[in-house]
Parts: C-alpha cells; structure tokens; sequence
C-alpha cells in the first residue's frame, strides 16, 4: 500500500490539531509531546452568576480539549504505524483495513468489522 497520500492527509490534520490545542490550551512542559487546557481563572468575579458562567465555560473548553487531544494523539500513532510500516493492519485482528476505511480516517487502527 503506498502510505504516502495517508501521510501527507495525516502530516496537514496533525498542524491544524496543534493550532486548534494552542487556541485553548498549551504544551506541557513537564511531559514531553503532552498538552495540557490553558488555566482558567475563578474567583474574582463578584457575582456568583459571573462565577457559575466561568466554571461552565471552563468545562466547555476541557471537553473540547480532550476531543482534540484524543484526535491528535489518534494522528501521532497512525503516522508512528506508517514508520513502523504497521500502518493499515487491523490492531484487532491483524487483517488489512479498508482503504475506503482510510481514506475517511486515515488514523483508523481498525478494519471495518472492529470498528468500535
């Protein structure tokens, strides 16, 4: 299987992904190709409805993070299968994936029948 347009298709979601995750969070320092929500501030705002908007914000913006950080880790593994020339084996039961299965997530680990 030539890997390469899958690499490339990977290679661009995996830039978006990390400008996507700077938007809101940042990489963590202590924890080497980790990234981590930006800190919020609570508790100085004056009114306790201020306080409760901040807080449900603050949970928006971590759930979205974890969408895209569980994405983003998604992609570093396909591109990691790639060079390990593993990329394209069902991690279920070690048969092909679907090229159709691919080309419509290029960072799917499973075949069609293993899709979870």
């Amino acid at each position: 299987m030539n890997t390469k347009p899958f690499a490339q298709k990977l290679e661009e979601e995996k830039v978006k992904l990390e400008s996507e995750m700077a938007g809101i969070g940042r990489r963590n320092l202590s924890v080497p190709g980790d990234w981590e929500p930006l800190p919020s501030e609570t508790g100085s705002e004056p009114d306790l409805a201020d306080q409760a908007d901040v807080v449900m914000s603050r949970d928006n913006t971590t759930a979205i993070f974890a969408d895209l950080e569980a994405r983003y880790d998604n992609v570093l593994a396909a591109l990691s299968r790639i060079e390990k020339g593993t990329y394209g084996v069902c991690q279920v039961c070690g048969g092909t994936i679907e090229e159709a299965r691919l080309s419509a997530d290029p960072a799917a680990a499973t075949c069609v029948k293993h899709l979870g």
